[in-house]
């Protein structure tokens, strides 16, 4: 799908989030984006159509989370509001020890998901067609993992509420945010209050031309059991 010269400014791209990619891994980008083009024709799995994009704005920008977690082989993830399988799979190809489960509440995106682990041969991922309210309400995914991490989804504020009580005590929220990362972090004091979180580190990184901003969240005390409140209330009454 793409030239060599392409592949391998992709290789050099993802370098300085500390990840060096495998010719088997990029084989398992090329399957994915195969099965993205073609799902993408009957789902609306992503309005970034052309593959030079998907490379950079889909794939590159998920491996960035690296720069933020470090290694995450043998441990525990769950990406909330996954879609087309962002950032988590993309983290699976390259650490595939890592224990990864995908939440989406649209149930058809998660057939995708599904086709995309069977594709590339992908263990230890587990597909849940379910919203992030009702999972954190849930003893098995309650404070269960180690990195929490999302892409897009909410304001911060709402985030937080999304996807600390998923976190366990001494683990980490990751939210990968554009250029309003500092004006939104500036109203999330209230959440990480509540919710048992504290600002661990900003760091800026470059996707293509794009400047980036990864949000390290850690998790120093538990949530209190009424958060995450029930679906639809976080968005309506942010904390």
């Amino acid at each position: 799908m793409l030239s060599g010269a392409s592949l391998e400014q992709f290789v050099a791209a993802a370098i300085p989030f500390g990840l060096t990619l495998s010719p088997h891994q990029l084989g398992q980008f090329e399957q994915y984006l195969a099965l993205l083009l073609e799902w993408n024709e009957r789902l609306n799995l992503t309005a970034i159509r052309e593959p030079e994009e998907i490379w950079v704005r889909h794939f590159l920008d998920s491996l960035s989370c690296a720069a933020a977690t470090g290694n995450l082989n043998h441990l525990s993830l769950i990406d909330v509001g996954t879609g087309a399988g962002f950032p988590g799979l993309p983290l699976k190809i390259v650490f595939p020890d890592l224990r990864l489960t995908l939440a989406e509440s649209v149930a058809k995106k998660t057939q995708f998901l599904q086709a995309v682990v069977t594709e590339l041969g992908l263990s230890e991922v587990t597909i849940l067609a379910e919203r992030a309210e009702t999972l954190g309400q849930q003893p098995d995914h309650r404070e269960q993992y180690d990195w929490v991490v999302a892409r897009a989804v909410a304001g911060l504020p709402v985030l937080l509420e999304y996807l600390l009580p998923l976190c366990r005590v001494g683990g980490y929220v990751l939210a990968q945010k554009g250029e309003g990362a500092a004006e939104e972090l500036a109203r999330a004091d209230n959440a990480l209050a509540r919710l048992g979180g504290e600002v661990k580190e900003v760091k800026e990184v470059q996707v293509g031309t794009r400047p980036h901003h990864l949000i390290t969240i850690g998790k120093t005390q538990a949530t209190p059991q009424i958060y995450p409140r029930r679906p639809g209330i976080p968005t309506k009454r942010p904390l």
